[in-house]
């Protein structure tokens, strides 16, 4: 005999999240009332009572009973209002039926079991992302493979490089990796910013721009100064002016885990234990010996317990952290790179307090920056928004997304995905997703980086079936979180690995491209910017199978319902309850159709197909909606 959870279609689940839909107050303040809400549809059964489990100062409590706010089509809303007690608070909704039945809500969904607190949808006071975030269509740029610019070809190539020509094949593995320098510079991005505008782009992330020893900067000699071999510090300013001209964010790459063992601070105090430099590293047997990333000598790790090196990297006035937020450079914001490991080793841990020092010194500048913490595990529980705004994170997009589109006739292995499960289909995608984005608090959810790949791991397109780019990409822009284009994705570039996904742009066809993914990423850019429940509205699944997922986003102005296929599902359909104004759905992507048989619609059934539709506002009663398309 199957249960109600089992019967109840899921776009009838009762939902709640931490959207403003559900939270009107989305920075809350210690000791304000907030209101929360929850909606119930009817099918789940008659409502005895409805409370929220709240966590103050460590103990839980249930509230007194939520009020019922309004009912429409089959659904119910409830309103409770509970304290703020605490800069965090947690807290799930707990749902009485006449029938005596009962069930819980969590951030990972309806249960009839109590569950562990650590599930709990969370919400806390330090909501201070700059508006533009959650709005944003990000493009990462590595420099040295993105444009060439004629200026380029005066700068003389270092000792440690190895020249290449735009169209020469990239090393993937082995000697030479680090060292292939194909000569991409600052001043070539400059000349392409139109195109990135004309793509829909709104935030340019460019890797470490530092002189470093290496084709990646990651190695930093410097960060006081824009490596000469880019342009120097004259092209960066001369790219922030003419790209804040343009209407867009920057956003530069920062190593707060590491210096390069050429900077000019290891270099002082490597072998020289009485140099003022030397509590910047972990040394040992007279600074003869020294900790590193991952034992790799060329990045020896940073000693964060030196007031000296926070001074020079974060607090002080003329810290590195400040330099580049200042005019004339007039950066944006940074993404830091291993944030997870910043100021982690063996038994000491200041990643907490030296994560809210990087916010505070950038904020302090310009309350307008943006700081995102790179994170290549599960971020959800130790990313909370008192420093990263948001992850730069795999879990809970890239990885369920690549391994639902995964294709396993493609030779070589994708060792981006690790161990387990290569292959998975779609409830488990959307249990994978919920699960991993569920200890986030939601203005963190809507700062988080929703990459298909990056400069660290193979091109999507490269490992999965033929047609999924198109169809990821439309979650991709729809799902909560910075969509993120990386560099060549809109080329159709592969890559097996980090390395070879690093190829030049072809701008003048140096190598085999397919561009038809442009006018695709043109189309869903646009939907997007002006679609206001792209950009903060709730997350609602209301369609789940092995091979198609349709969900909802929804604010108080609009629903955006969005259907993403794999393969056919000739049975996929929803109660006419489940989102609103089906009737008067306007197409904004996609060649599928919408169809109302009775009380249920038929959703559309091509393989390898997304579809998006703008709808009223939840419980709208408006005949038309009116939307900047």
């Amino acid at each position: 005999m199957k249960t109600v959870l089992e019967l109840l279609p899921r776009g009838l689940y009762p939902h709640h999240d931490g959207s403003a839909l559900y939270v009107p107050n989305q920075k809350p303040k210690v000791g304000d009332k907030i209101k929360l809400r929850i909606r119930i549809h009817k099918e789940l059964g008659k409502v005895k009572q409805v409370k929220v489990r709240f966590s103050e100062s460590g103990e839980a409590f249930p509230s007194a009973p939520a009020k019922v706010i309004s009912t429409k089509n089959g659904w119910s809303w409830f309103e409770s209002v509970i304290t703020m007690h605490n800069p965090y608070m947690n807290y799930r909704w707990f749902i009485e039926l006449q029938d005596g039945s009962s069930y819980w809500l969590n951030a990972r969904g309806l249960t009839e079991l109590e569950m562990p607190d650590v599930e709990d949808f969370r919400m806390n006071t330090f909501s201070s992302a700059p508006d533009w975030g959650k709005k944003a269509v990000m493009y990462q740029i590595f420099p040295d493979r993105f444009a060439k610019s004629e200026k380029a070809a005066k700068h003389k190539l270092p000792s440690w490089a190895i020249a290449k020509g735009w169209g020469d094949k990239v090393i993937g593995n082995g000697p030479g990796t680090s060292e292939q320098f194909f000569g991409g510079d600052i001043y070539g991005i400059i000349e392409h910013l139109d195109h990135l505008k004309d793509l829909g782009v709104t935030l340019l992330y460019l890797t470490p721009v530092f002189p470093a020893k290496s084709n990646h900067r990651y190695d930093a000699s410097s960060f006081a100064e824009v490596d000469k071999l880019l342009g120097g510090d004259k092209a960066l300013i001369k790219l922030a002016e003419a790209a804040h001209k343009k209407g867009f964010k920057i956003i530069g790459d920062l190593t707060s885990n590491h210096s390069g063992a050429a900077h000019e601070w290891f270099k002082a105090s490597y072998k020289k234990p009485g140099a003022k430099e030397s509590e910047f590293y972990y040394f040992s047997n007279k600074n003869k010996d020294y900790d590193s990333w991952f034992g790799v000598p060329s990045l020896p790790k940073f000693n964060w317990n030196s007031k000296e090196l926070r001074k020079r990297f974060i607090t002080g006035s003329k810290s590195i952290v400040a330099r580049w937020i200042k005019k004339p450079f007039a950066m944006d914001g940074w993404r830091i790179d291993v944030s997870n490991m910043t100021g982690r080793i063996r038994e000491e841990d200041m990643y907490m307090e030296l994560q809210v020092l990087i916010r505070e010194s950038m904020q302090k500048i310009n309350k307008d920056t943006i700081l995102l913490g790179e994170y290549t595990g599960d971020a959800a529980y130790q990313i909370q928004g008192e420093g990263w705004h948001g992850a730069m994170t795999y879990y809970n997009f890239t990885k369920p997304v690549w391994r639902w589109f995964y294709n396993p006739s493609v030779k070589g292995e994708a060792g981006f995905l690790g161990i387990g499960k290569t292959k998975i289909n779609g409830n488990e995608l959307v249990k994978q997703h919920l699960d991993f984005a569920a200890g986030f608090p939601w203005h963190v959810r809507l700062h988080n980086m929703n990459p298909l790949d990056t400069h660290d791991i193979p091109r999507f397109k490269t490992f999965t079936m033929p047609g999924a780019q198109k169809v990821a990409a439309g979650m991709q822009f729809t799902f909560p979180g910075m969509p993120v284009i990386w560099a060549g994705d809109e080329f159709g570039l592969d890559g097996h690995n980090g390395e070879e996904s690093r190829t030049p742009i072809p701008w003048n066809n140096e190598r085999p491209n397919d561009r038809s993914m442009i006018e695709v990423y043109k189309a869903f850019a646009k939907i997007r910017k002006n679609n206001t429940a792209l950009h903060d509205g709730s997350m609602r699944f209301v369609y789940v199978s092995n091979e198609l997922i349709a969900y909802v986003r929804e604010n108080k102005k609009q629903s955006i319902l969005v259907v993403v296929s794999r393969g056919e599902d000739p049975k996929a359909t929803i109660p006419l309850d489940a989102v609103a104004g089906i009737r008067g759905a306007k197409h904004l992507f996609g060649d599928g159709k919408l169809k109302v048989v009775g009380k249920e619609i038929l959703l559309p059934t091509e393989p390898m197909s997304v579809n998006i539709w703008a709808l009223p506002a939840p419980d709208s009663s408006a005949a038309e909606i009116i939307l900047l398309v």
